[in-house]
């Protein structure tokens, strides 16, 4: 690729993700061409369709994605595997919400973003039958709960200054519910966000 052409990519994509991430995935093409500062005709040489240019801009972030759920299956205990996969997924949400709105959506014409999507899906699946085979996951959770999870964990990431602590203490209260048989403490809470009504005190020393 000439080095013109590897710049424009690499504007396009830049903006690209800007945009997902502060506006949607609805985001015309045109506004993005615009603020890479190419030609409409330009953005679509390289990216034929949005689906195409979803996938690019969230490539890093998929095989992220892969790589948390490969280590929840390599991981001996099907608990922690199935607590840490919330966890990081969580976490991920919280830094790039736009890669949320690309995993749950669909595109059944982008064969490479959509292979790549039910190959974590199953792998999700896994893990949640690996946690229930071993009696830490109640049974009656669905995979499909984790649908639930990740866009209850979207609904409070509004506020980047709060995004973290936010996600963390929603998952903390989410694995405890989810958890079966408990015969151990319960862990500990992460400290709860500031988010103005029902500000916490701070906490007492002993």
């Amino acid at each position: 690729m000439r080095s013109d052409a590897a710049s424009n990519r690499r504007r396009v994509l830049e903006a690209a993700r800007a945009l997902f991430v502060s506006r949607g995935l609805d985001v015309p093409m045109a506004t993005i061409a615009r603020h890479a500062g190419v030609g409409v005709a330009t953005l679509y040489r390289r990216f034929p369709t949005r689906e195409a240019l979803v996938t690019a801009v969230f490539s890093d972030e998929f095989a992220a994605c892969s790589a948390i759920v490969d280590d929840a299956l390599a991981d001996e205990d099907a608990w922690r595997g199935f607590r840490r996969t919330i966890e990081s997924v969580c976490a991920s949400q919280a830094h790039d919400r736009g890669f949320n709105d690309a995993f749950l959506s669909s595109f059944p014409h982008a064969v490479g973003f959509e292979r790549e999507r039910l190959r974590i899906e199953d792998g999700f699946a896994e893990v949640v039958r690996r946690a229930k085979a071993a009696g830490r996951l109640r049974p009656d959770f669905d995979v499909s709960d984790l649908t639930l999870v990740f866009m209850a964990n979207r609904g409070v990431i509004g506020d980047a200054a709060t995004a973290p602590a936010a996600s963390r203490r929603l998952v903390a209260h989410l694995l405890r519910s989810f958890e079966a048989g408990r015969g151990e403490p319960a862990r500990p809470l992460p400290p709860p966000a500031a988010l103005g009504l029902g500000r916490p005190y701070p906490a007492r020393e002993g």
